[in-house]
């Protein structure tokens, strides 16, 4: 399998689905009010989804090291054109919610299985390159996709939904007729004949990396639920500005998942990678308290992101090269504690904001800080497990 080729089609693959992701996201808001939302049924509805993921992606993953990782990705990406279909075609909120459910059900299986993919076709010297590159075209997409639906919502509310829909089924036809299988009938079946279940995924060392995933979503997810309130607040910074902002921090961690990682895991190791990641994203929600105009809070959260962008595919890289029972499980399992993480960060952060605006980042400091620790703990208990063994 030519490795290079394959990944090219799976970084255009999750770069059209997160822009068609991304396209929906600033008219979502106002889409639900137009059905009736309250906040709080708002907020629901943007949960309901990652809800969803956290829930099946483990599923998921484990159904891909069964029947393939090809046609679990197509089920995922029809699934999220359908999601979006149906969310076009809404009338009532009820409607809104039916499609948020069979979306984060069917495409929790796009993340997972993608970067399963990763792991079956790259060596374990080039597994963090290829994981940053997948990491890269997320970050991407989610930089053009909120300002290619900011365009068509010029032209209807519910347009941008129809412009998802057919981005995720040109996307689909993509990996059907270039996408090859990464795995073999015989590492199907011998997959297959394995047991796997929540409790062997979180056995042994390798389950604290799930764990440090878990804190470092979690600050994540609180700092892009308050960030908006605390720079207009500081910097008197509005809705346009800010999205330059964001689209400035993501294609800076773009830049690095898909140049840097892969440098950076091959010479020094993903476990050196990841502590230099959790540093430079403590560093960065220290700075961000420091934001008095555009020009500061667009350096102080690209800081933040490079640091970010170093830890998940890194982190993605070194479990996989520890599974035991396959890929797509332990993938999928680690998509599960970041979607948690997304479920509670923006409620924490909201709740920490009310109390004192720079609340968020000093706690995301913290969870930086307990991330590096957790990491510290894994690298203690590896040890002594080969100790044990040796």
């Amino acid at each position: 399998m030519n490795f290079k080729k394959e990944l090219s089609i799976l970084f255009a693959t999750m770069f059209l689905v997160m822009v068609g992701f991304g396209i929906i996201i600033p008219v979502m808001p106002f889409y639900a009010e137009e059905m009736g939302a309250s906040p709080t049924q708002l907020g629901l509805l943007m949960a309901t989804y990652s809800f969803m993921q956290l829930i099946f992606a483990p599923m998921w993953g484990r159904i891909s090291d069964r029947i393939g990782r090809k046609p679990v990705i197509i089920i995922g990406i029809l699934g999220l054109a359908m999601s979006f279909l149906f969310m076009a075609l809404s009338t009532q909120l009820w409607m809104l919610f039916a499609a948020r459910i069979i979306g984060g059900f069917l495409s929790a299986a796009n993340m997972p299985t993608i970067m399963a993919y990763v792991a079956d076709i790259t060596s374990e010297e080039n597994r963090g390159k290829g994981m940053g590159i997948i990491g890269a075209a997320v970050g991407l997409g989610f930089v053009f996709g909120p300002a290619i639906g900011g365009v068509f919502s010029q032209f209807s509310l519910s347009m941008p939904f129809y412009v998802a829909t057919i981005a995720a089924f040109i996307t689909s036809l993509l990996v059907f007729f270039l996408l090859k299988e990464s795995l073999s009938p015989e590492s199907r079946a011998e997959r297959a004949s394995k047991k796997t279940s929540l409790r062997n995924e979180l056995k042994g060392s390798r389950s604290i990396l799930f764990y440090l995933q878990l804190f470092v979503s979690l600050s994540l997810a609180g700092l892009e639920a308050t960030f908006a309130y605390f720079a207009a607040e500081r910097a008197g910074l509005g809705p346009v500005q800010l999205g330059y902002i964001f689209m400035i921090m993501g294609l800076a961690g773009a830049i690095v998942q898909g140049g840097l990682v892969g440098r950076l895991t091959k010479k020094y190791g993903e476990g050196t990678v990841i502590q230099i990641g959790i540093t430079v994203s403590a560093v960065g929600f220290g700075f961000i308290l420091f934001i008095d105009n555009f020009t500061t809070a667009a350096i102080f959260l690209s800081i933040f992101g490079i640091g970010n962008g170093l830890i998940r595919p890194s982190v993605s890289s070194l479990i996989t090269k520890q599974s035991a029972t396959g890929y797509g499980s332990s993938t999928g399992l680690l998509s599960s504690f970041d979607s948690l993480g997304r479920i509670l960060g923006p409620p924490l952060g909201g709740f920490l904001f009310t109390f004192a605006i720079g609340l968020p980042y000093i706690s995301g400091i913290f969870l930086s800080v307990v991330a590096f620790i957790l990491y510290r703990f894994y690298v203690v208990q590896s040890k002594r497990a080969v100790d044990e063994q040796s």
